[in-house]
């Protein structure tokens, strides 16, 4: 159990950080199959702040990264969403930033 009091997944072909998670992602992987989403990804990494290095080419801040749950296609449109059990203070900053820099408003479940 996590600090969050999530309990992992495990299945054949991955591993889910919560129920809640591995339950959406049947939700997802079913309508994919019946063509009403196309392309679904997860743990899709997203650059938000690149890592800053000193004069000598040293990292001194390592970089800012978001971690989508799932990245689909619906209706022509990127769909990026996490599903939340709990917002940390940095998931709401990463989730504006996200906004700011991408243009993607996340959608939580």
């Amino acid at each position: 159990m996590s600090k969050y009091h999530s309990t992992k997944v495990t299945n054949r072909h991955s591993r889910f950080d919560s129920r809640k998670e591995y339950r959406r992602y049947l939700v997802l992987a079913d309508m994919q199959k019946r063509g009403e989403i196309s392309n679904l990804e997860r743990q899709v990494e997203f650059l938000l702040i690149p890592s800053q290095k000193d004069d000598k080419g040293k990292v001194i801040e390592r970089a800012v990264k978001y971690k989508a749950d799932f990245r689909y296609m619906q209706n022509g449109a990127v769909v990026v969403e996490d599903v939340k059990g709990v917002k940390t203070k940095d998931y709401i900053i990463k989730r504006k930033l996200m906004l700011e820099r991408f243009g993607i408003r996340v959608k939580e479940t």
